[in-house]
């Protein structure tokens, strides 16, 4: 016969392997403690792990919070438990050896199961202590030997590696940062891109770092081809203006992919590093930005388990109602600007409102718009990008946007701007791109976005909603990339 409390244990298990249709995501944007100088001389591991300890202390608090607060899983910031400033050589102390998570470890249980694991062992406990999914940022080693031929000559390789433990504490993910940025000379990039998923009961996940977010592998893999509902996102995000502020283009991808978002960023300000996020694809949930305080700061927010299910959630096509209809006039000042070191074709607002067609190459953009009122004191353009950028990297881009420049001087159109007192009664955006990942942004004055202002609508028109007028606007775009040119 069956005890009670035996009936009553199948049934928790029972339920707690059900599929959820919600969950609660949490990001937490940590203000990371630094090592004093990490260019010469490198540190003791026990000085590695003293400092280490610091930031987790605080991520520890940030796991507890959003665990009470009934989250499923967080995540934590890349680089936010040792920093970014490090040669090949200092980086060796704050390494650990991660395993292939095939090998079924619970480090929290089993420490020392495969070598010193300090790192990945605070880890483990924090989500098997606090019953939450954890996902953390640490470096990974890996020797190597002559037989290798891409084998470094300090005879190992250095990955900047994303880490997932389950509720159990058990290691579920791992992944080595494909896309390095520049100034990643500690870390190698793997031999090939790495697409890491993992299941749960609230949906399939897929997980990658920062400047991937810029490149079909790994990070539109995980979609088109794995079919992931949800992107986990650790991040040292440097705001750029006007297109890759980290709130604006994290919302805007999460948007053009289908996808949820989970977007932890590092904080610092002298280094413009803020903006952490909860975006899906229908909504624009909590988000993060100040450059005002040097303060952590935590989310958590209830998310659709599978998106795409959504019954607000439809698929767009980018192109279709550029490619019908004619070019409108092109204004009577056309001009060229740069964003980013990217020669874009301008054209002014003139006037109070209008409708504007621009075109670089094979690409036409297309805007009607009306403005409030019709300032003296601002300047802003419609204009059209549609070529290879160069700068950080190199990939293929495919931009409508229009914007308000930093003076009215024209040479100012594309610089860098935070402020705007100019409001739109309307506009309405479209462009024949040739790609079908297109980004819609909508920035407004002061760095916020803007929830339940705008839509896209099924032909690829980006649109205002009625509530943009209350709203000074910084800049609207569609923001395209044009991965099967990539070089």
């Amino acid at each position: 016969m069956f005890t009670a409390s035996f009936l009553l244990s199948i049934l928790l298990w029972t339920s707690s392997c059900q599929a959820l249709e919600k969950f609660f995501g949490a990001v937490y944007e940590h203000a990371v403690i630094l090592p004093d100088d990490t260019t010469t001389a490198p540190m003791s591991r026990q000085e590695a792990l003293d400092l280490m300890n610091k930031n987790m202390d605080i991520l520890e608090e940030a796991v507890k919070t959003a665990a009470q607060q009934g989250a499923h899983i967080i995540v934590t910031p890349e680089d936010g438990i040792y920093g970014w400033i490090f040669t090949r050589q200092t980086i060796y102390p704050f390494l650990e050896d991660i395993p292939d998570p095939d090998v079924n470890w619970i480090p929290c249980s089993d420490p020392e199961r495969f070598g010193p694991a300090d790192v990945q062992t605070r880890l483990s406990c924090m989500a098997k202590n606090n019953s939450i999914y954890v996902v953390g940022n640490i470096g990974d080693k890996k020797l190597c030997n002559r037989s290798d031929v891409g084998c470094p000559d300090d005879g190992q390789y250095n990955y900047n590696t994303a880490v997932v433990y389950d509720s159990n504490g058990k290691l579920v993910a791992r992944y080595h940062k494909y896309n390095l940025f520049r100034g990643e000379n500690q870390f190698n990039v793997p031999k090939e891109p790495e697409i890491v998923t993992f299941d749960t009961p609230f949906g399939k996940f897929g997980i990658f770092i920062c400047f991937d977010i810029l490149f079909y592998n790994p990070a539109v893999a995980l979609v088109v081809e794995h079919n992931v509902d949800t992107i986990l996102f650790p991040t040292a995000w440097m705001n750029l203006l006007p297109h890759l502020t980290a709130i604006e283009f994290h919302s805007a991808w999460a948007m053009g992919m289908g996808v949820n978002l989970l977007s932890a960023n590092t904080h610092k300000n002298s280094m413009r590093m803020t903006g952490s996020g909860i975006f899906s694809p229908d909504k624009i949930v909590p988000y993060y930005y100040n450059m005002m305080n040097e303060s952590g700061h935590l989310l958590i927010s209830e998310l659709n388990s599978h998106p795409r299910n959504s019954s607000t959630y439809y698929p767009i096509a980018w192109n279709l109602y550029a490619s019908q209809i004619e070019n409108f006039s092109s204004g009577s000042n056309v001009f060229n600007g740069y964003i980013f070191a990217d020669k874009y074709t301008f054209t002014e607002l003139k006037e109070l409102n209008g409708d504007y067609s621009i075109c670089q190459n094979d690409l036409c953009c297309h805007l009607t718009y009306t403005m409030v009122e019709k300032r003296n004191d601002e300047m802003f353009v419609f204009g059209v990008f549609n070529g290879l950028h160069t700068v950080e990297g190199k990939y293929y881009l495919q931009v409508c946007t229009m914007l308000k420049c930093q003076s009215m001087d024209f040479k100012s159109c594309g610089e860098s701007v935070e402020t705007a007192a100019t409001k739109f009664k309307s506009f309405s955006i479209s462009g024949n791109f040739s790609t079908s990942f297109v980004f819609p942004e909508v920035l407004l004055t002061n760095i916020h976005l803007a929830p339940d202002m705008f839509q896209v609508l099924k032909d690829g028109r980006l649109t205002s909603k009625s509530g943009i007028s209350s709203h000074p606007l910084l800049s609207a775009t569609l923001f395209g990339r044009w991965y099967q040119k990539d070089p």
